[in-house]
């Protein structure tokens, strides 16, 4: 059987800094600067902020009550022998497994209510 485990969420954002500020500030995470980006770790889970610019064609964020979120990700090891189990089980890929950077793979699936989960696999 298949082994999954808690990688990252990911949220987007115009404001990045802002938003990693008040995770540390009311959630107590810390803050995770790294160049051109900034994140947070919370309990030993990343959170990756992606910003948001104007035009870039991300939809605005809806009144909550709502469903679904941007993504979140899981490892495994060996994403192709994974990507094919999912397949044979009529799991929707959204993008099929690919090199991300040298030491990780990754794709995406559409979850319910077209949450997006990325799976990698990181070496």
């Amino acid at each position: 059987m298949t082994i999954f485990k808690w990688d990252h969420l990911q949220i987007r954002s115009p404001d990045p800094e802002e938003t990693a500020l008040w995770f540390g500030r009311y959630l107590s995470a810390e803050i995770v600067r790294k160049p051109g980006r900034v994140d947070v770790q919370l309990d030993g889970i990343d959170i990756f902020i992606a910003r948001v610019t104007e035009g870039d064609g991300v939809a605005p964020p809806p009144a909550p009550p709502y469903q679904g979120l941007d993504h979140f990700g899981l490892t495994v090891v060996n994403l192709d022998e994974v990507a094919a189990e999912l397949r044979k089980k009529g799991v929707a890929f959204t993008q099929e497994p690919k090199t991300i950077r040298p030491g990780v793979r990754g794709c995406f699936i559409r979850g319910p209510q077209n949450i997006s989960i990325e799976i990698l696999e990181r070496r």
